[in-house]
């Protein structure tokens, strides 16, 4: 399993973004084969992790014109932004069962 990792500076977000990052949100996990997801805000900071089963899928999802349309409007609403691709070699712990077990 992988995970995603999201890093931005806010600069400002409206409910436009709200709007496309719920509807981004179900169609990585509906259509691109995402495991999980999980995103936290704190002051001007954000940083999402997303669990993916292998590298293709992320690819394709990278690849999505819906996903590739919400980048280039990232600029309205970040300053700046990172992304890290990590391989998850072992998960243990309550939470970890549970992402675990949402695998199948």
């Amino acid at each position: 399993m992988y995970v995603v990792i999201f890093k931005a500076s806010i600069k400002q977000l409206d409910a436009s973004y709200e709007q496309l990052a719920e509807r981004l949100r179900e169609r990585a996990l509906a259509s691109f084969g995402c495991i999980h997801f999980d995103a936290y805000t704190e002051n001007d900071r954000e940083l999402a992790l997303s669990y993916w089963p292998n590298l293709e899928s992320i690819r394709n999802w990278k690849q999505d014109a819906m996903h590739i349309a919400a980048q280039h409007q990232a600029r309205d609403w970040y300053t700046r932004y990172g992304i890290e691709i990590a391989k998850l070699e072992r998960s243990y712990g309550e939470l970890a069962l549970a992402l675990n077990e949402s695998r199948g």
